[in-house]
């Protein structure tokens, strides 16, 4: 594995919630959720970067299954665990050995074009900008976060970093080359009790394609991709427990 995680959080005891999110974004992505988990979450919940986004390091290769290992970290065995993650966070909650799993925003379906494209993006090196507003523009762009947050939000100053007077995204971008996930076989092996999740307007998948898993799917009216900054509350509602 590739080094420490950053990992924000709160609250306290059972059952445990992980919340993951997608590739570019960082944990800081769920602080509008803060308050909604203090007040409607019975138990302890953590927010990380993944690796090679945020605060956490980077890995040596960015795979799925180096991922998973990473956040499984913060599994522990015999405690009631929920993971709810999106898009990215979304497939790699599908490896952890957990209770509950709500997979939210995943593209599931992946042209030749598309993954040409993410494993050129793969192969460009670190991008540098001389000031930080044109870092957090390229920042949010990234992360699919231009309109829905502004440039003081956590979500946006988490992801980008100075140094020697220079700023850059926060993000490494061999995180791109990933891949595209077998998500048929990981819900199959899947422990977990699964829920596809998206927004009614999401235009990484359709219905049609969550529907072919033979798992529980919600639309969300609505919302679009990043349905999880649009409506934390519509969204937290998806969990086992909450009203």
């Amino acid at each position: 594995m590739g080094g420490e995680l950053r990992v924000r959080g709160g609250g306290s005891g059972e059952p445990v919630l992980i919340l993951l999110h997608g590739l570019g974004a960082t944990g800081d992505v769920w602080a509008g959720w803060e308050p909604l988990l203090a007040r409607d979450w019975p138990g302890r919940w953590l927010a990380p970067d993944l690796p090679g986004h945020g605060g956490s390091a980077e890995l040596p290769e960015y795979t799925f299954d180096a991922l998973a290992e990473a956040v499984g970290t913060l599994v522990t065995p015999g405690e009631h665990t929920v993971v709810l993650g999106h898009s990215l966070g979304g497939v790699i909650a599908a490896f952890l050995p957990v209770a509950t799993v709500v997979a939210l925003g995943v593209k599931v379906s992946w042209s030749a074009e598309e993954l040409e494209r993410a494993r050129s993006l793969a192969g460009r090196p670190v991008s540098w900008f001389d000031s930080p507003e044109d870092a957090l523009a390229r920042h949010l762009r990234v992360s699919g976060l231009s309109g829905l947050v502004g440039a003081e939000h956590p979500a946006a100053r988490g992801g980008v970093r100075e140094q020697d007077g220079r700023w850059r995204l926060a993000l490494d971008p061999r995180a791109f080359g990933v891949g595209a996930p077998d998500m048929a076989g990981l819900i199959a092996r899947s422990p977990a009790a699964v829920t596809l999740a998206r927004g009614e307007h999401d235009p990484m998948n359709t219905g049609d394609q969550l529907e072919q898993f033979g798992r529980p799917v919600v639309t969300l009216a609505g919302l679009g991709h990043n349905a999880h900054v649009e409506s934390p509350h519509r969204c937290l509602a998806l969990l086992p427990g909450v009203a």
